[in-house]
This record gives structure tokens, C-alpha cells and sequence, in this order.
């Protein structure tokens, strides 16, 4: 029986369970470990390699750090490139919330409004009428 085709969201999210599931698996176990789960299926698309959910727990340079490894190693059929990427991938997430705790805890980042907060209103008033404006802001306190 052939093996359904998963993505590199999927991987990334099935060693992310694994890594959870025991605090104390080595990265190269974690790569063992995924290699053995996925080596026989299909090769993940090259369409999607992007972990959308990532972006909200660490920088873009931090989580993305695999990504051009995964996608070598898509492109020679490497499930061993693959894993590889995707374990740096999990470990700088990880790492990153590890050293500066959660999300949005000690950091400024997160705040997409940050140093725009006053062009953003400037904008908005300058646009949007007053009604809208009040409709506006009383579906956002609901």
C-alpha cells in the first residue's frame, strides 16, 4: 500500500509533535525518527514550503533557516536533506522561544503596529468617515 504524499508544513508539524512528546529527544534522534516515518512516501511538493503558524512564534531568518535545504533536498529526492532542514527549521523555533520566552512576552517584534501606529490613524481618518469609524471600532470591542 503506497503512502499519501505530505507536505513540509505536515512534517514540520509531526516533528514539532515529536519534540513535544519528549523534551529530551535529541535533534538526531528527531531526524532518525522522521526519516523512518517518512522515507518510503512520495516527496513533498515544492509548491508549499512555507509553516505559516511559525511566523507568529519566531523571526522569519529563525524558522526559514531550513527551508533552502528542505527544497535541495525535494529537488534530488532526499528524504535525508528533507528531515535534515526541517529539524534546523524546529530548532531554531524552539531555541528562539526557549531564550526569549514566549510569544509576544519579551519581545517588540510581534507587534505588527509598532512605529506605525500614528501613520496608520493619520490614514484612517484621513479615509474612512466618521460613521464607518465608530461602526468600525464598535465591531472591534465586540
Amino acid at each position: 500500500m503506497a503512502k499519501e504524499q505530505t507536505s513540509v508544513p505536515d512534517i514540520f508539524r509531526r516533528a514539532l509533535e515529536l519534540a513535544r512528546a519528549d523534551e529530551k529527544l535529541s535533534l538526531r534522534d528527531l531526524r532518525r525518527r522522521l526519516y523512518e516515518e517518512f522515507k518510503d512516501g512520495p516527496m513533498p511538493p515544492l509548491n508549499n514550503l512555507t509553516i505559516p503558524e511559525q511566523d507568529a512564534r519566531a523571526p522569519e531568518e529563525d524558522w526559514t533557516a531550513g527551508l533552502s535545504i528542505i527544497r535541495r533536498g525535494i529537488q534530488m529526492e532526499d528524504w535525508r536533506e528533507i528531515v535534515n532542514g526541517i529539524s534546523l527549521s524546529l530548532d531554531q523555533t524552539l531555541r528562539y522561544e526557549r531564550e526569549r520566552g514566549a510569544p509576544g512576552q519579551a519581545d517588540h517584534w510581534h507587534d505588527r503596529t509598532v512605529g506605525i501606529e500614528g501613520a496608520l490613524q493619520k490614514g484612517v481618518s484621513k479615509w474612512m468617515p466618521e460613521e464607518l469609524m465608530r461602526l468600525a471600532e464598535r465591531a472591534g470591542k465586540k
